[in-house]
């Protein structure tokens, strides 16, 4: 999605109205949904002023493309300004200028890392270049005209306030600024010179017409990238807010020791890559000859990814690679260099099968690693054993004597990179009021469908092409077929509509099974995972009444393990055990819902709840 489109000369006549901030506002709330604040309206009037006096030349042709603020497909980013046209052997270029109006930086250790000062306070991020590089290589990923078409992508930084202190152009960030050169403040010409290399003529073959309706790629899921990755390869490019958390772990690695423990939190909704970091680090810290771990609470990622691996790797170093987070009972202080913990909401205080081991999992694996990494997500607590909160890290780092950093992960690469619809489910299930009350249908492909046939048809469709679509609910009906593989789970006779959950033999590995899609999933089979598409049946556990979320716990399954003790905890605390229920159940279809990387279509088994989400979508 492009928010603004014009030709050099359109764009030039904008700015000679004096409102070019306001045009691109106005575009943003039409087209992008996204109200805009004052600082980026004056960062915008700002810098496309300058970039337009860099435009100021006959050689670069009135008819090639502007284009402000393009998103990036599948992801939640965009570029600053766009140029498209063609060099002097008629080749399709497209130029990639990210602007800021930066003044001052200071040099860090971190790979690509700089310091600068943001909203008020110096803060961490990436350098200039290596964003608007990484930016360039997103959409050479996604976008497969501009990989079919051999659109050549130019990416540089226009620092139009900065004048050369050795900082920001300093040889540690050398490899990026080659990848992206770098424009200061004095440096308009340079950039005007760097435009002209590569578009002497117009955009006479609508190159940016074509980038924007361009066919997206099929997305990669991290398990598909797994093995590549622990041979080396980059398969993933980490952008923004991961860059910054994946080279803080690597810097606190580095320093933590016996007498000097570091706990690093991070925070991150559905999507925003907690996993992708954490393998990565693994992958990174492994290959350095450092003693990692990846763990996780929930089996069904790490019989994925051990899955995946199976034939590269040898099973021992497989299982010494993913472990639960119930192996750290017995294991001696300091033991490991780092582990790595995902999904960390999910932790619980005892560990096996019975929860009679142990005292604390967090206790037990900050005491274990002179380094520990959380990964977590308070709104993905689905379970009434869930204690993985950041308070309680900070107590029990605190109690072992580690120093606790705390970062975040807002970067949306699944739900088609749609912050939007993030905000509008929150705000749907009302786990939090946010400014999004209605869901604009072109953020992300959602839809209500009217019976449970309509939705197995749509996941049956989707799921041909690369058997990337499954079917979930909500934990409602008994798992009959467990006992009897004759009998079906989920039943609608009024749509003729009966289906199993799925089967014991897949176990954690249902979402893989080529024939999965013919049964339904549940929170403990998909949570951590991701699939192109997600059908979910929600259940009488979740209703809407009067405009309200109205959850009840006695519609659960009595199979259902997640609140399991829920009528003994009534007792002894009525009100508070019903706050936690009801939180744990809208959860648990936040976490449904947030599984489809393009696309999520439910059935409500309630008609109220039905018009309710219908009527919040325009």
């Amino acid at each position: 999605m492009i928010i603004y489109q014009a030709t050099k000369a359109g764009f030039l006549y904008d700015i000679l109205s004096n409102d070019i901030e306001n045009i691109v506002k106005e575009e943003m709330m039409t087209y992008g949904n996204k109200k805009v604040g004052l600082g980026e309206l004056n960062s915008w009037r700002n810098s496309l002023q300058f970039m337009s006096n860099v435009l100021q030349d006959t050689a670069i042709p009135d008819n090639c493309s502007v284009a402000i603020e393009y998103h990036i497909p599948q992801t939640s980013k965009r570029l600053d300004f766009i140029l498209t046209g063609q060099d002097a052997n008629r080749v399709d270029h497209a130029v990639l200028i990210e602007l800021k109006q930066w003044s001052v930086a200071e040099l860090t250790e971190k790979d690509s890392i700089v310091k600068t000062y943001f909203q008020n306070r110096i803060t961490e991020t990436p350098h200039p270049s290596y964003q608007v590089w990484s930016y360039a290589a997103l959409l050479n990923g996604f976008n497969e005209t501009v990989y079919e078409d051999h659109i050549q992508l130019k990416p540089c930084a226009y620092l139009h306030n900065y004048v050369d202190d050795g900082v920001i152009t300093h040889p540690f960030y050398g490899e990026y600024i080659n990848k992206a050169p770098l424009f200061l403040k004095p440096d308009a010409i340079k950039l005007r010179d760097f435009i002209k290399q590569f578009v002497k003529y117009g955009d006479e073959n609508n190159i940016m017409y074509r980038i924007d309706h361009g066919r997206i790629k099929p997305s990669k899921s991290l398990a598909d990238g797994l093995a590549s990755m622990l041979k080396g390869n980059q398969e993933f490019i980490l952008i923004d807010d991961q860059k910054l958390v994946y080279e803080t772990a690597l810097a606190l690695t580095t320093q933590s020791s016996s007498s000097n423990k570091n706990v690093l939190i991070v925070e991150g909704g559905p999507g925003t890559g907690k996993s992708v970091v954490a393998v990565n680090l693994l992958v990174a810290l492994t290959k350095k000859g450092l003693l990692a771990q990846y763990v996780t609470k929930n089996a069904a990622p790490r019989s994925v990814y051990e899955s995946k691996l199976t034939g590269t790797l040898r099973k021992t170093v497989i299982s010494n690679l993913f472990k639960g987070s119930g192996a750290y009972v017995d294991v001696p202080e300091n033991t490991f260099d780092a582990l790595l913990v995902d999904e960390a909401h999910r932790l619980n205080a005892k560990s096996g099968m019975f929860k009679n081991l142990g005292e604390n999992q967090i206790k037990e694996i900050i005491k274990s690693s002179q380094f520990s990494v959380f990964f977590i997500d308070e709104d993905q607590k689905v379970t009434l054993h869930d204690i993985g909160e950041k308070k309680e890290i900070i107590n029990w780092a605190s109690a072992l004597g580690a120093k606790v950093h705390q970062l975040d992960l807002s970067s949306q690469f699944r739900c088609n990179g749609s912050d939007g619809y993030l905000a509008w489910l929150d705000h749907s299930l009302q786990i939090k009021e946010t400014a999004n009350p209605v869901l604009n249908h072109k953020d992300y492909d959602f839809k209500v469908c009217d019976s449970p046939t309509e939705l197995r048809d749509l996941i049956f469709d989707k799921n041909k092409a690369k058997n990337k679509a499954r079917m979930v609910a909500g934990y409602c009906w008994d798992w009959k077929s467990q006992k009897n593989p004759n009998e079906y789970d989920i039943v609608f006779q009024d749509f003729d509509f009966a289906m199993r959950w799925n089967l014991t033999t897949d176990g954690s590995l249902w979402i893989l099974s080529p024939n999965s899609v013919n049964e339904i999933g549940c929170i403990h089979t998909c949570q951590g995972l991701e699939v192109d598409y997600i059908g979910v049946i929600i259940g009488d556990d979740l209703v809407i009444r009067d405009g309200m979320v109205v959850t009840n716990p006695t519609k659960r399954s009595k199979n259902d393990s997640s609140v399991r003790g829920y009528k003994k905890m009534l007792k002894e605390d009525p009100k508070g055990s019903l706050k936690i229920l009801d939180k744990i159940i809208k959860n648990t279809y936040r976490t449904l819902m947030t599984r489809g990387m393009k696309g999520c279509y439910i059935y409500c088994t309630d008609q109220e709840t039905s018009d309710y989400f219908k009527a919040s979508i325009v």
